[in-house]
């Protein structure tokens, strides 16, 4: 959801060629001078001709065609829900994440389920909670109520004191088949990693109960 582009910054500690980021929410400009706006430092941003011209004064030029698109970006950042890929249609289960802040959110955007995502199917994001790695040993059954793009988002608590580190989370996920395509801050105490099924990895083969006693097998 950021934006990266070469820039000439014209600051109040002077002038130099650059990069410019948008890395919600801040704007970051890196070259022999540097700034990092955000906040109250954003507020009346616009777009003129070529450049993009914070209150102060401070301005980044860009390629022609650009500057309008940075301050549409910048007045209208992505939500927690843009950041996660949640959209409207889509089948949403959110399997123990505590989070009644996020359970409203995504009840303004999708009609979300709630429980074990072993119950259901077809499910295009589910949302898992995790808080040590036996939570984790799931992860193969859950591979198969995904949809053919269906992803995993594993939500697990954040910082030095959290009981999963990140790098034991993409050695289950791994290890059951997934891959990690993307990390995002879910909220102030908590991160969440996103896994989609890899590429020789399908849905386990269900057999149905032929109704066969032990012997008959």
């Amino acid at each position: 959801m950021g934006k990266e582009a070469r820039a000439w910054g014209q600051l109040t500690d002077g002038e130099s060629d650059g990069k410019l980021l948008w890395e919600p929410p801040k704007l970051i400009f890196r070259g022999a001078v540097r700034g990092i706006y955000q906040g109250h430092a954003l507020r009346g941003i616009r777009a003129e001709g070529n450049d993009v011209v914070l209150s102060d004064g401070t301005r980044f030029t860009l390629d022609p065609g650009q500057a309008d698109k940075w301050v549409r970006a910048i007045l209208n950042p992505p939500t927690r829900l843009d950041k996660l890929g949640v959209k409207p249609g889509m089948t949403v289960v959110v399997d123990g994440v505590d989070d009644e802040a996020f359970l409203e959110e995504l009840a303004g955007r999708v009609e979300a389920q709630v429980g074990p995502g072993e119950d259901f199917e077809d499910v295009d994001l589910l949302f898992l909670g995790v808080g040590d790695l036996a939570e984790l040993d799931r992860l193969e059954d859950l591979s198969g109520v995904l949809a053919a793009r269906g992803a995993i988002w594993i939500v697990a608590e954040k910082g030095k004191g959290a009981p999963l580190k990140d790098a034991e989370i993409l050695a289950a996920a791994r290890g059951a088949g997934f891959v990690d395509t993307k990390v995002c801050a879910f909220s102030r105490t908590h991160t969440a990693l996103r896994f989609v099924r890899g590429k020789g990895a399908s849905a386990p083969i269900v057999v149905e109960d032929q109704g066969l006693d032990d012997d008959e097998e």
